[in-house]
C-alpha cells in the first residue's frame, strides 16, 4: 500500500462512520496558545474540544501536518521524525470508547481495509494513580474484541495519559496500540519496552482540561482524539525496517547519497527528516531566526548541514534537498510549490550563513589551546561546532576531549530544549479565562485597525494572547510611526467605547468569503466555517469580519482601554505589537 492510499482509505473509512474531513491546518498555530508548533491533529481542534461547535460538526477526521522536536535526539533510529503527518479522527461530545476502539481495530483488521492479523497486536492501557483511576473500561472492550491478558500493558502516566498539547488544555487517558516487526512469530506477552514493538496509533479518551495552576477539571464533554503516525504505519504495512525506506523518504535519501562522498545511515536520515520538516516550516511562512519558531527552523537546517559534513557534503546543499521534499509531496500539500522559490531562497541562505559560522568555530577552535568537554560543548553550542569534528581536530593535536562532561553539558541543554519545544508560552486562549476573551476580541479590533490605518495588504501572520497581553505578527513592509501607531490606538480604543455588538455565525465557506471575512493568511478552511463579526448596527457597517472558532465577548464595552506596548520587527516584512487591556 502507498502513502497516497493509506491516506485515501483513512478519510473513506472515517467518513463512513459519518465523520466530515477537515482540512489539515499549519503547521504555525492559528492564536498559538502555549506552543509554537501544531504538534498533533487536536492541536488545531482544542477550541471545539473545549465545547464551541465545530463548523464540521462533531465527528471529524484529517491529516494533519504536524512537527514536534523533544525527540530530536532520536531522529535517525527507524521511527522517529520530527515532521510527520497524522491520520486522525474525533469525537466532540458524541461516541466514546467502545466506538472508538472498535473502529480502530476494524479499520486496522478489516481485510477491506488495512487487514493486519491481529495476532501481532499489543496494547497499552493507563493504569492508574493517585489522581486517576486504571482504565478497566478500554481493557474489556479489547478483551471483547479478543486481545488476551498477556498482550495488554498497564503503564503509567508517562506513557498513557495524553496532552494537554502545551502547558494547559483538554487531556486524558489513552490507549495505545502496537504492531511487532521483528522477525518471527510474535512472543506470547507484549513487552512494550522491546524495540520490535512499534506503536502506531494512539485513542485519546480526553475527560479533562488541565488548568494554569495544574490541576485536572472536568470537561464540559467527553471528547476522543485518536492519531495513527502515516510514516510508522506506512512503514509496517510495507514491511521495511524504517520509515526511511519507504516512499515518503526514498527520493530525498536518493539525492542526498548522489552528494554524499562517505555512507552514513543515520546521517543520511537526519539530513533527510530535517531538510523535510524544515522545507514544510517554511511554506507556512516562518523563516530562519534567532527566537522563537525562527529558531527552531534553523537549529533543524543546521543541524541538516552538520551532518551533511559527516557525509563528506562540502558544498552548500539544502536548497537542493528541499527542491526534491517539494517535488515528493506538493500534490498533497500545495503550499509547498506556491512557496517553492521562497524554500530554495531561505535554505540556500542558512546554509551560506552557518558555513560562515563554522568557519568562525574553527578559528575559535584553534585559539583554546586545551580543550576539555565544556570548551567542546560551547563551541557546540555558540557555532554549531560538531563534537565530531572537536575530537577529530583534538585527536589529531594529540588531546583527548572528556566525552562524557561533553554529554553532561549538552543534557542539560536537551532538557531546557525539551521545555521549549513542548510548551513555550504559559497560558493562552485556550483557558478561556475573562482576560484572555477579552484579549482575543481586542486582537480582531486591532487587525482592522491596522488594515484602516495601513492598508489592506495587511494580514495576520499569527498570535499569541495570554491573560497579561496579546501579540499580533502582520504582514508589512516597514517599521510603523508613533503617529500611525497613535492612530491605531485611538481607533481600536473608539470602537470599544461605542459597545459594538459580536456576532458568531456558522455558514459556507464560500459565502463568507463573499461577505469578505478574513482569516489567518496561508490557513485551509473545511466547507462549513465560524465567523466572528463585530458591527455598527447603526452605521449599517462592518467593523471587523473574521473566521474565529472564538470564543469572544458578546459586546466590545465590557473590553476595556487599550494600549499598544511595543511594536517591533520579528522577521521580512512581518512586524509584531504587544498590547494590553486595562
Amino acid at each position: 500500500m502507498t502513502a497516497k492510499e493509506l491516506r485515501k482509505k483513512y478519510i473513506e473509512f472515517f467518513k463512513s462512520k459519518g465523520h466530515a474531513l477537515i482540512p489539515s491546518a499549519s503547521l504555525v498555530p492559528q492564536n498559538d496558545p502555549t506552543v509554537l508548533f501544531t504538534t498533533a491533529g487536536m492541536h488545531p481542534l482544542v477550541p471545539y474540544l473545549l465545547g464551541e461547535p465545530h463548523p464540521g460538526g462533531n465527528r471529524l477526521v484529517s491529516v494533519q501536518k504536524s512537527l514536534r522536536t523533544d525527540d530530536i535526539e532520536e531522529v535517525g533510529d527507524n521511527v522517529h521524525n520530527t515532521f510527520f503527518e497524522m491520520l486522525g479522527n474525533w469525537s466532540l461530545g458524541d461516541y466514546w470508547k467502545k466506538e472508538a476502539i472498535g473502529w480502530s481495530y476494524e479499520f486496522l483488521t478489516d481485510k477491506k481495509w488495512l487487514g493486519i492479523d491481529p495476532a501481532v497486536f499489543g496494547i497499552s492501557i493507563f493504569g492508574g494513580d493517585d489522581d486517576s483511576p486504571r482504565d478497566d473500561e478500554s481493557a474489556q472492550i479489547w478483551k471483547s474484541l479478543g486481545i488476551p491478558d498477556e498482550r495488554i500493558a498497564y503503564l503509567g502516566k508517562e506513557d498513557n495519559w495524553w496532552g494537554p498539547a502545551g502547558v494547559t488544555g483538554p487531556c486524558g487517558p489513552d490507549t495505545e496500540m502496537f504492531i511487532r516487526t521483528g522477525r518471527g512469530e510474535a512472543p506470547k506477552n507484549f513487552d512494550p519496552k522491546d524495540g520490535d514493538w512499534v506503536e502506531v496509533w494512539n485513542d485519546v479518551f480526553m475527560e479533562y482540561n488541565k488548568t494554569i495552576n495544574g490541576s485536572h477539571a472536568p470537561l464540559l464533554q467527553q471528547n476522543v482524539d485518536t492519531g495513527m503516525g502515516l510514516e510508522r504505519m506506512l512503514m509496517v504495512l510495507q514491511k521495511k525496517e524504517s520509515v526511511y525506506e519507504t516512499e515518503l523518504f526514498e527520493p530525498i535519501i536518493e539525492k542526498i547519497r548522489g552528494l554524499a562522498k562517505k555512507q552514513d545511515t543515520k546521517a543520511e536520515r537526519i539530513v533527510a527528516d530535517h531538510i523535510r520538516a524544515a522545507t514544510f516550516i517554511i511554506a507556512d511562512g516562518v523563516v530562519p531566526s534567532n527566537k522563537d519558531r525562527g529558531y527552531v527552523l534553523r537549529r533543524l537546517v543546521r543541524r541538516a548541514i552538520r551532518y551533511g559534513q559527516i557525509l563528506g557534503i562540502a558544498e552548500e546543499f539544502a536548497a537542493e534537498i528541499g527542491s526534491v521534499v517539494v517535488e515528493s509531496f506538493h500534490d498533497i500539500y500545495p503550499e509547498l510549490k506556491v512557496h517553492r522559490e521562497k524554500i530554495a531562497n531561505e535554505l540556500g541562505k542558512e546554509d551560506i550563513r552557518f558555513r560562515k559560522t563554522l568557519d568562525k568555530g574553527l578559528r575559535e577552535f584553534e585559539k583554546l589551546g586545551q580543550i576539555d568537554g565544556k570548551k567542546a560543548f560551547d563551541l557546540f553550542q555558540t557555532y554549531g561546532f560538531p563534537w565530531e569534528l572537536t575530537r577529530e581536530l583534538s585527536e589529531n593535536k594529540g588531546q583527548m576531549v572528556n566525552q562524557e562532561e561533553f554529554e553532561g553539558e549538552f543534557k542539560k541543554h536537551q532538557e531546557l530544549s525539551r521545555t521549549a519545544g513542548a510548551g513555550v508560552f504559559k497560558g493562552g486562549l485556550q483557558d478561556h479565562t475573562e482576560e484572555v476573551v477579552r484579549l482575543h476580541t481586542s486582537t480582531h479590533l486591532l487587525q482592522a485597525a491596522l488594515r484602516k490605518v495601513l492598508g489592506n495588504h495587511v494580514f495576520q501572520k499569527g498570535s499569541n494572547i495570554t491573560k497579561e497581553r496579546t501579540r499580533f505578527d502582520f504582514a508589512h513592509p516597514q517599521k510603523l510611526t508613533p503617529e500611525e501607531i497613535k492612530k491605531v490606538e485611538d481607533l481600536v480604543n473608539a470602537w470599544i467605547e461605542k459597545d459594538y455588538s459580536v456576532k458568531k455565525e456558522m455558514m459556507p465557506l464560500e459565502e463568507a468569503r463573499r461577505l469578505g471575512a478574513i482569516g489567518l493568511f496561508g490557513e485551509k478552511y473545511g466547507e462549513q466555517v465560524s465567523v466572528y463579526t463585530i458591527c455598527d448596527s447603526a452605521a449599517n457597517e462592518v467593523i471587523s469580519r473574521e473566521f474565529c472558532g472564538g470564543p469572544h465577548v458578546e459586546h466590545t464595552g465590557v473590553i476595556g482601554k487599550f494600549k499598544i506596548v511595543k511594536e517591533e520587527s520579528v522577521a521580512s516584512g512581518v512586524r509584531r505589537i504587544k498590547a494590553t487591556v486595562e
